[in-house]
């Protein structure tokens, strides 16, 4: 048994079937199988689950991401429910995508606060604590009022770009959200800094109004949390090449790559596009520029930590 692997007594991990791939790779590094569980669905398509195992005392940990379709968020949840009521000591829903993060206030009259609902109805459903990576904001971990361990998915990305060697490089944020995570990948990567001032008429529209920073003869890489219709990015990099940008490359954690995104970053002059793998990207929203690193080591690692109630911030000290 290696450095990472945890006794299979008291620990189960249960996979729902969002990203089962990442999961099973969350197993292998720890050295364990992955529960068995039955999930199906009623003629009328009302999910079903069945933990097919014992659980009871055991310290359980679900892994599934909370993207579209709603049906994600529904299997997570009564999948947690099924722990608690076959007595788990201990339930962590492990989240590589926190769905619904994106409407955390109450920006116009009459909207609702989508991230706060999912957490309260995570919390009520008997999750004990959550495992998140790049959560939208960062202040969505107090939404939750259990323990949060917030993952970063910078070290795996990081370790990417530090291999290609980039001469002059410029991290670029593509909007002010991005501003703090844009500032950590620069100082990591030794690069300069640089950002866009965008402006979002409506949802999913983006509108590059000007770049503060010096980008001219540079190689550029714009981080950001999520990918979502690709139109910030491309508009981005379009932007970058106009004022002198020389190859310019995209990198984010949580690959959504809905609707016209890939077609838009095919077309755009973009080298590469970097994602993680915390939401599974099916075939057709591939392209050749697309490059996805796996964070199912960083999790297991995470999952580890916490079953042996050691410290997840480490992880990234």
């Amino acid at each position: 048994m290696d450095g990472l692997s945890v006794p299979a007594h008291g620990f189960k991990l249960i996979a729902g079937i969002a990203n089962p791939t990442l999961a099973q790779e969350m197993a292998s590094s720890l050295g364990v199988e992955l529960c068995k569980v039955t999930a199906t669905r009623f003629a009328d398509g009302e999910i079903f689950v069945r933990i097919d195992e014992n659980i009871r005392g055991s310290d359980v940990f679900i892994v599934q991401p909370t993207n579209a379709p709603a049906e994600n968020l529904m299997e997570l949840l009564l999948l947690i429910d099924a722990a608690r009521r076959a007595s788990a000591a201990r339930i962590t829903a492990v989240m590589p995508y926190f769905g619904y993060s994106r409407q955390d206030r109450k920006d116009q009259p009459r909207v609702a606060i989508g991230a706060k609902l999912v957490a309260n109805m995570i919390e009520t459903a008997g999750a004990d604590r959550v495992l998140g990576i790049d959560f939208h904001q960062h202040q969505l971990q107090g939404f939750f009022d259990v323990p949060v361990d917030h993952l970063y998915a910078r070290p795996v990305i990081v370790s990417h770009y530090r291999k290609k060697r980039l001469a002059d490089l410029v991290v670029v944020a593509p909007d002010v959200g991005a501003a703090k995570m844009a500032r950590g990948f620069a100082k990591q990567l030794d690069a300069a800094f640089a950002i866009i001032d965008k402006r979002r008429p409506k949802a999913n529209v983006a509108e590059v109004l000007n770049v503060i920073g010096d980008v001219d003869g540079k190689n550029c890489l714009i981080a950001d949390d999520m990918i979502d219709t690709a139109g910030t990015v491309s508009e981005a990099a379009r932007a970058l090449k106009g004022l002198g940008a020389k190859d310019v490359f995209v990198c984010a954690t949580h690959a959504l790559l809905s609707g016209p995104a890939r077609e838009r970053l095919s077309a755009a002059p973009i080298a590469e596009v970097t994602v993680t793998d915390t939401i599974a990207i099916p075939d057709e929203r591939r392209f050749p520029t697309l490059t996805v690193l796996s964070v199912g080591e960083l999790l297991a690692k995470a999952v580890r930590f916490t079953h042996a109630e050691q410290s997840v911030s480490s992880l990234f000290d």
